[in-house]
């Protein structure tokens, strides 16, 4: 059974950091991409970051670049997101996800992805 499970949020104020985590299990991603994406109360998902499977390229929320950056370590089939100066706006539930397809280029819309964890909560107080 495949699962991602991620951790890591958490209530930080304005301006601070968080780092997620999403290890994964029931098969390796390797050779998959990866993404983070998030979802506000009463918003639809929406894309943060992804990354390849070899993790040389990254794609970025126009919203989070300079601040967030995905990366992952394949050995320990585990993908993260570190988020600095974080804003009361980007609380939200972050799920990270995996394509089933091997070796496809990374992609923001949730319809690329076949395996999703459960979200972690990220609160953001002003």
């Amino acid at each position: 059974q495949v699962q991602l499970v991620e951790s890591g949020g958490g209530l930080v104020q304005t301006g601070g950091s968080l780092r997620l985590s999403c290890a994964a299990s029931g098969r390796t991603f390797s050779s998959n991409a990866m993404g983070w994406f998030r979802q506000a109360p009463g918003k639809e998902r929406e894309f943060v970051a992804a990354i390849s499977w070899g993790g040389g390229i990254t794609y970025y929320a126009d919203s989070v670049k300079g601040r967030f950056t995905i990366s992952r370590d394949n050995a320990k089939n585990t993908l993260f997101l570190q988020m600095n100066s974080l804003k009361p706006e980007e609380k939200a539930v972050y799920y990270c996800a995996a394509d089933s397809a091997h070796y496809r280029m990374v992609a923001a819309t949730p319809g690329r992805y076949d395996y999703w964890g459960q979200g972690t909560q990220v609160t953001v107080s002003s």
